[in-house]
């Protein structure tokens, strides 16, 4: 299994940048890819990005021209920069890893916060 622990969240105005990361750990022989959701307070979590095994990367409309996800395998992080952040990509940022293994298996951080004021 994967273990996940992002870092980076906190306060930011709109307009701005903030960088999240992802340290990742484990067996990742099977990783097929990783990513990045959301949730904010009282709605559903929601995808944002992903980075598959080729390096493929995609994005939700919502942040698509906005957000850049990136992973750099010498440090084990996988990374989310957020430019021209809105008050409406305030949430706790998970990342993930899918694996498949027989089955897929999913493995989540603990997230972090964002919170982008106006």
């Amino acid at each position: 299994q994967v273990q996940l622990v992002e870092s980076g969240g906190g306060l930011v105005q709109a307009g701005g940048s903030l960088t999240l990361s992802c340290a990742f750990s484990g067996r990742l022989l099977n990783v097929i890819d990783m990513g990045w959701y959301r949730q904010a307070p009282g709605t559903e979590r929601e995808w944002v990005a992903l980075i598959t095994r080729d390096a493929t990367s995609n994005y939700a409309d919502v942040v698509k021209g906005r957000f850049v996800i990136s992973r750099e395998y010498a440090k084990n992080t996988l990374y989310l920069q957020m430019n021209n952040v809105k008050p409406e990509d305030t949430g706790i940022y998970y990342c993930y890893a899918r694996e498949s293994v027989l089955q897929i298996r999913t493995s989540w951080g603990q997230g972090t916060q964002v919170t982008v004021f106006s």
